[in-house]
């Protein structure tokens, strides 16, 4: 199969990777761990300094109700998708972050164009053998993600690093095989059971 993009943000060729016809098994050394973040800090109590500390917010649903041993299959696999595919998003983001609040400090476009590709390079040998393993509702998934971590599409995101014409290049091959840059996040909508795995995988309740 042709190469299919995923994605493209600041390191575009990084996620503008294959997506296989039959996703390899991706084993568990291959996946981006997720860090659970907690705020500590200190607060004044009684003439003294005691820890302060502020928990990611638990969401409690009720339990998922299948009419079929399929439905309960497909949401198993979303569940473990979400597992494989949230880090990824979360680095894409803070990428994303570091390199706006970097590139500002550089002097000129030759300059801000090297480091661009220099991460680009390094991103690629990290995560490359990963990403290619993605099958291409992983890539769609992915894409949701990025929206709902960087709200905004990855279209908007590789159009602000790259350029209209390269980032509408990238979305023709995408949709070709079914992936567009342009996809929207709805938590509230189509992804609303998407929205209720990412929550629970954030907090640590799966």
């Amino acid at each position: 199969m042709r190469r299919l993009l995923l994605l493209v943000s600041l390191f575009s060729a990084f996620l503008s990777l294959a997506a296989r016809p039959v996703a390899a098994e991706i084993a568990p050394d291959d996946s981006v761990a997720l860090p659970i973040y907690v705020q500590v800090g200190k607060v004044k109590y009684k003439g003294d300094s005691i820890p302060h500390v502020i928990l990611p917010t638990l969401y409690k649903y009720p339990p998922m109700e299948f009419k079929n041993e399929a439905e309960r299959q497909e949401y198993n696999r979303l569940v473990s998708n979400i597992k494989l595919l949230l880090p990824l998003a979360k680095l894409v983001r803070y990428t994303i972050i570091e390199t706006y609040d970097y590139l500002r400090l550089l002097p000129d476009k030759k300059s801000r164009q090297a480091h661009i590709d220099r991460m680009e390079a390094d991103l690629k040998r990290r995560y490359g053998p990963m990403i290619r393993k993605l099958t291409r509702s992983q890539g769609r998934l992915l894409l949701k993600l990025i929206d709902r971590e960087c709200n905004q599409t990855g279209y908007n995101i590789a159009k602000a690093f790259i350029g209209s014409f390269r980032a509408n290049l990238y979305q023709s091959i995408g949709l070709l095989f079914g992936n567009s840059l342009s996809r929207h996040y709805d938590p509230n909508g189509d992804d609303r059971y998407t929205e209720r795995v990412v929550r629970l995988v954030e907090s640590g309740q799966i």
